[in-house]
This record gives structure tokens, sequence and C-alpha cells, in this order.
């Protein structure tokens, strides 16, 4: 059985970037945010991996991912909507269909799933800024086909 958490992650990375863009602003997309990064970005992480079939013929996996949005204003401008926009617009990208699920045929493997499984939405008031975080868990069921 292999491992195929480390492919979603890489798929979703590569389909947000430059495709997140609210208000005229796109938002970076990091699998590890660097130092030196702006704001607004976001953050993809891998959550847990289970094995969900135990047959002889045929390894299936559920993968769950978090994204992560965060947004930063001064203390009393911006906003809460910046976030759930910018949760919206991931949601549109990667919550798809069969004829929109990410291919990673070669990889070795098939994705027959995409549920969201919860979205969250926080607000740190920090002295400095104001940070508006959203974060969406998105499961993917995969079958191994090598």
């Amino acid at each position: 059985m292999l491992e195929p958490i480390q492919f979603i992650r890489k798929a979703i990375i590569t389909r947000l970037t430059n495709n997140v863009v609210i208000g005229g602003v796109t938002f970076g997309v990091y699998n590890r945010v660097p130092s030196a990064a702006s704001f607004p970005y976001i953050l993809v992480y891998s959550v847990s991996s289970d094995e969900t079939d135990f047959n002889q013929s045929s390894f299936i996996t559920e993968t769950i991912t978090r994204i992560e949005v965060v947004t930063r204003f001064q203390s009393d401008s911006g906003g809460e909507i910046t976030a759930n926009s910018a949760i919206n617009r991931i949601l549109e990208l990667i919550r798809t269909r069969s004829n929109g699920y990410f291919d990673l045929s070669a990889d070795g493997f098939n994705v027959f799933t995409c549920v969201k499984e919860s979205s969250t939405y926080m607000v740190d008031d920090e002295r400095d800024h104001t940070y508006f975080r959203g974060i969406v868990e998105i499961s993917n069921k995969i079958q191994q086909t090598i």
C-alpha cells in the first residue's frame, strides 16, 4: 500500500495557486508559510490518511486535508467576509464531481470522492492586527491503481 495524501496536497496547492483572487488581491498558497510571506495567504496541510477498504484486490484510503485562509487587517479595518469569500472560491475550485476530481493517475491513484467535511471561522485580535481565518477540511477517497 502506498501513501496518497502527499499527492492530494500537491494537487490542491497546484489548483489553488494564482486562482484565489479576492478584491484584486491574489492569495499566496503554501505547504509551509515562509517567514517573508505577505497577507493574505492560504496554507494547505495534511490531517489524516486512513485505510478504509480491507479486501484482497484493492487499497482504498480516505485522506483529510486542511486548507486554512489567513487574512490580516489593522484593528478596526477589514473583516471576516474576505476569509468567507476566499473559502467560497476554494470550494468552487476543488469541491467538484467526477469530471473535476484530482487526476493522480500518474502517481498510481484514482480519486473517486471529494467531500467538504467542515468549514470553521475564527478571529484573533492581537495588539497590532486582527487576523481572520477560515479553515475548510476536505475528504478524498482514493484507490491505489498500481
